[in-house]
């Protein structure tokens, strides 16, 4: 086993994409003296080894965090403290964690949580998606990223998009959405929303965008309203869109969830 550790910070990227997307976090944490790790998903995470994304279910997803939590403990002599940061459907999936394992987090960092996709860049025939994800007609749709890719800052979108004019995967994520991920994610967004209402939850920090384009406040309000257990916090952003850790608003990004660490 290795020596005393007191707190590790997990990062768990969005959808089909890679750590990228946290790099701005994860400097700030380790900057500050503070141990972090980010694991490949399978299933979950962008795979560069394969042309088409191969999905597995969000229980999977959850198992896997699961195991890895207990492993990274069985490594440790001293009780371990978990804190775990989720970053749009990562969000999802951490909050996915703690309701089937309380006992592995300590602490949650939300951010820009998608339990609904309602922003303003949403189509109105958004509706219309369980059709693509449940039924035959979606087995050749795909979604593929347009802009803004959730960026607000001008520069830092005309560079995502020479990023996937290039490649298949950017700082934003990956160039196309298949429907499997997009369906599993929506699996465990109905889970969250059906059963947080009746789950303890540990301490969390939620920040979120008012210009979020993919997830609107209603998604803040109702987790606000719902929330059972521990305090929740709230810090609105005003000058990003949904990927906040990469936006303008990056660094106040940083040092809130500083602060929040050293609250615990």
């Amino acid at each position: 086993m290795v020596g005393s550790l007191k707190t590790v910070y997990v990062l768990v990227h969005g959808l089909c994409s890679t750590s990228d997307e946290l790099l701005t976090v994860k400097h700030a944490l380790e900057k500050a003296g503070l141990t972090t790790c980010s694991w490949v998903i399978p299933g979950y995470s962008f795979d560069a080894n394969h042309e088409h994304q191969i999905a597995s279910s969000y229980d999977h997803w959850i198992d896997f965090l699961h195991t890895q939590i207990v492993d990274l403990r069985a490594q440790h002599s001293s009780p371990l403290q978990i804190q775990m940061i989720g970053l749009s459907a990562g969000a999802n999936l951490i909050l996915g964690l703690s309701i089937k394992h309380p006992s592995d987090v300590q602490s949650l960092v939300l951010l820009s949580t998608p339990l609904w996709i309602d922003g303003w860049s949403v189509p109105f025939y958004h509706w219309l998606l369980p059709l693509a994800l449940y039924t035959p007609l979606g087995a050749l749709w795909h979604y593929k990223e347009k802009e803004p890719f959730g960026v607000k800052n001008e520069r830092i979108r005309a560079w995502i998009k020479k990023q996937l004019s290039e490649r298949r995967i950017s700082s934003a994520g990956a160039s196309v959405l298949e429907i499997g991920h997009l369906r599993a994610h929506d699996q465990l967004r109905r889970f969250v929303r059906k059963t947080l209402p009746q789950s303890q939850m540990p301490t969390t920090l939620m920040i979120h965008a008012k210009e979020d384009e993919v997830a609107s406040l209603h998604n803040v309000k109702w987790l606000q309203e719902h929330w059972q257990g521990s305090k929740l916090s709230y810090v609105e952003l005003a000058n990003s869109y949904h990927m906040i850790t990469i936006d303008n608003d990056r660094q106040q990004v940083c040092e809130e969830i500083l602060n929040f660490s050293h609250t615990l």
